[in-house]
């Protein structure tokens, strides 16, 4: 049996547990409590639970053996270095290696192109401290694929959005937007085809590969938010110039509204051939409200 092994099975996750488990995959999952280990046995799945926090107390890797392994977890808060998934290779270096990792990695890693388009072979150089903790992880599991022969696939992700993702705390609460003139160009993928692209990479992709991920119809920041807004049936937020937003946005919202790209997907298209179910952010807004 394919075997397929989650690190960090929430939102997107449970999602391609899914789908892996219908293509017939046996799948395990790493959780942090045991009460989402619970739920997901449940569901069929093999579960272990602890934290990558802990490099001391690392729970046993044992079941990512031979398989793939799908890296979700998010960086750990501060700092440039992501410890979490540091500590993740230092644990899967006591078994035998996975054959394949796929890393879900961040747009963010790349330098700041004032609206300009990136490819997977544009600069890294992040300016947040999010990307550079995203740029270490993906170094973390190079070096470990390099040492120890398993292959590395990293998917460079833009905003998700989806059923419960949807922004209705900012909306209804008001929340200044940047003006649309000043607002430049964001980019964004479905959770469910974020799942499928997430599994075609497990199934197709080879060591060394990068793919952009996102829906190939980028806009705006303020744009998503005043569609998220119509499709809710919510009044829209007010917009401010760009010196206002940076006085009242919190940093964290500052840094998404300020940086602008466009991020090309035409390699994750080709080469993955996945079809987007969502290809437009009209599409996958109406379908994450219907379904919320």
């Amino acid at each position: 049996m394919k075997k397929i092994f989650i690190a960090g099975c929430g939102y997107i996750g449970r999602r391609v547990a899914r789908l892996a488990s219908d293509a017939g995959y046996g799948t395990t999952c790493l959780v942090r409590s045991a009460e989402q280990g619970t739920a997901l046995e449940k569901d069929g799945f093999g579960t272990v639970v602890g934290s990558l926090d802990d490099a001391a107390g690392m729970p046993s890797l044992e079941g990512a053996a031979g398989g793939a392994v799908l890296y979700c977890v998010p960086p750990p808060g501060g700092g440039l270095f992501d410890t979490r998934a540091r500590n993740f290779c230092a644990a899967l270096a006591l078994s035998a290696p996975p054959a394949k990792i796929v890393y879900l990695s961040a747009t963010s890693v790349y330098s700041e192109t004032r609206g300009g388009t990136v490819t997977e072979d544009s600069p890294t150089a992040p300016a947040s401290s999010m990307g550079k903790r995203r740029l270490d992880a993906e170094a973390a599991f190079r070096e470990f694929g390099a040492a120890h022969g398993a292959g590395v696939v990293i998917l460079r992700i833009s905003g998700i959005y989806g059923p419960g993702r949807l922004p209705l705390m900012q909306i209804s609460q008001g929340q200044p937007l940047l003006k649309e003139e000043e607002s430049g160009p964001s980019n964004r993928i479905h959770a469910d085809d974020l799942a499928q692209i997430c599994l075609a990479a497990v199934e197709k992709g080879k060591d060394g590969d990068i793919f952009n991920v996102s829906d190939g119809h980028p806009a705006s920041m303020t744009s998503y938010f005043n569609a998220a807004a119509d499709v809710l049936g919510m009044p829209r937020q007010p917009q401010v110039p760009l010196e206002e937003a940076r006085q009242t946005m919190s940093p964290l919202m500052f840094s998404y509204v300020s940086e602008s790209r466009v991020v090309d997907n035409s390699r994750m298209l080709e080469r993955l051939g996945v079809r987007l179910r969502y290809p437009s952010m009209v599409q996958g807004l109406s379908a994450s409200v219907e379904v919320a």
